[in-house]
């Protein structure tokens, strides 16, 4: 039998956009077969709105101090919002803090 981890895949949230997540820090998403970042954020963005707008602006781009790693590796250096997402594979997401 094939685990859930296998068919979703688990965006693990930053302590600070938890707060828009019922405090989960590690949120899954269904995918039964490769998926974009895009299309994980567009379902996220169903259930959790306030956490869509923190990640993203009002074009659906990659809020600039918000930064993704799949597995690992930023998706910047891969498709960007178009990098394809496994069943099974960790979205990262680290929310930058500015200070003065």
């Amino acid at each position: 039998m094939v685990g859930v981890a296998q068919k979703s895949v688990t965006v693990v949230v930053p302590s600070l956009l938890a707060k828009v997540t019922g405090e989960q820090r590690e949120l899954s998403v269904p995918a039964s077969g490769p998926r974009s970042v895009a299309e994980i954020l567009d379902d996220l963005a169903g259930d959790y709105p306030v956490f869509n707008r923190r990640v993203r602006n009002e074009t659906g781009a990659i809020r600039r101090y918000v930064n993704l790693y799949l597995d690992g590796e930023d998706i910047r250096t891969l498709q960007g919002p178009d990098t394809l997402v496994a069943p099974g594979q960790e979205l990262l997401i680290i929310q930058s803090v500015a200070g003065g």
